[in-house]
């Protein structure tokens, strides 16, 4: 952010009042209320009590929604929350206006403070992997496994498909692009978003678009949402550039968690040619590629993305009530190097690990839900 833009969250007590986030069968929300910030919690009730702890951080313009469909998935293997981001989602903007990615993982981090849910199954999508990663790096002691899903990390070469994203971090470029397609109706931007973030938009069932363009009217309500789009998109922005112990790829490099890397073949925000290089990244990790998939493949195959977690995490050897894994208590024993910035085969998947390369994953079908907004 620059030193000369003046931050912007509006008075909760002059926030217009829209229609309720809709809630799914079986979901609940709650508010919680933090230092400077207020986040909006979605939750599935576990299929039993004892079940480990996870919690899912969306992406750039979406929310915890975009979890739902792996979160049903996953109900009878963990205990799962997800989070509206500050400014995303039924959060309101935080006190002090700041969307860095620093920022975002501070929430997360204080969330989980505050909650004593830790060590948790972390989950992440673009920005959300951003700063999942961040959160992983910087708190190992948070962390139980890392779960990534089209993390936005660095690329030196971005595709063309995502400029249009990356220009929302320039001043001035939310404000012509809100005058410029004032006459857009909620429908026409839900197809947009979808064909961008889909591999498959015919995958979004009717109803799913439906709930879609519904969440799309409520958001373009809200006076903050092209503010916490933008500066959100800045912030990330700007710690691609950072150098460093701040570096996200360096960052990534210090994660002790085990790390499952979901990438889609036709994702067309972050590059699939990403996936290997985050795959020597991170220390000990599993690459799940989907060939058809596009940038949210937990909401395109929840099914295979649940499947790979099930059999990435039953082979790791889990120490009772420590959330670490055999042989990585000595590493996270040297947490003071962390940064202390923030106080299937064929056409459907392949997932590759250092002892399990050819394991295959498979999808089975399955309408996804198209309420992600956003990359």
């Amino acid at each position: 952010m620059s030193s000369t833009e003046v931050p912007f969250a509006p008075p909760a007590n002059v926030l217009p009042k829209v229609s309720p986030v809709r809630v799914g069968e079986g979901e609940r929300l709650r508010s919680v209320g933090l230092q400077g910030i207020t986040l909006t919690v979605r939750s599935r009730p576990p299929a039993r009590e004892g079940l480990p702890p996870a919690l899912y951080v969306h992406g750039l313009g979406g929310s915890s929604q975009n979890w739902s469909a792996l979160m049903e998935q996953l109900e009878g293997d963990v205990d799962g929350e997800a989070l509206d981001l500050p400014g995303f989602g039924d959060s309101p903007p935080p006190d002090d206006g700041n969307y860095s990615v620093t920022a975002h993982a501070r929430a997360v981090i204080r969330f989980l403070d505050a909650s004593g849910r830790g060590p948790v199954h972390l989950f992440g999508n673009s920005l959300g992997g951003a700063v999942s990663t961040r959160v992983a790096a910087v708190r190992p002691d948070l962390v139980r496994t890392l779960t990534l899903v089209s993390p936005a990390l660095p690329e030196i070469r971005v595709q063309r498909t995502a400029v249009p994203t990356g220009l929302l971090a320039l001043p001035g470029v939310a404000g012509l692009f809100t005058r410029y397609s004032k006459n857009w109706t909620a429908e026409q931007r839900v197809r947009g978003v979808t064909a961008l973030c889909y591999g498959d938009p015919g995958r979004v069932t009717p109803e799913g678009f439906q709930h879609a363009v519904e969440e799309m009217e409520r958001r373009l309500q809200l006076p903050y949402f092209w503010d916490a789009m933008a500066r959100s998109a800045r912030g990330l922005v700007n710690a691609y550039t950072l150098g460093g112990q701040h570096a996200l790829w360096r960052q990534a490099e210090r994660v002790l968690a085990p790390t499952l890397l979901v990438y889609g073949g036709k994702d067309q925000l972050v590059g699939f040619r990403m996936a290997q290089k985050a795959a020597r990244a991170f220390r000990d990790s599993r690459l799940l590629t989907l060939p058809e998939a596009g940038h949210v493949a937990m909401m395109e195959y929840p099914e295979t993305v649940a499947g790979a977690f099930r059999d990435f995490v039953s082979t790791k050897d889990f120490v009772a009530d420590k959330g670490t894994v055999s042989g990585k208590a000595d590493k996270a024993d040297k947490a003071d190097e962390v940064d202390k910035a923030v106080a299937s085969s064929g056409r459907v998947g392949r997932a590759t690990g250092p002892q399990d390369r050819g394991e295959a994953g498979t999808a089975s079908g399955g309408g996804a839900d198209a309420t992600a907004v956003g990359s």
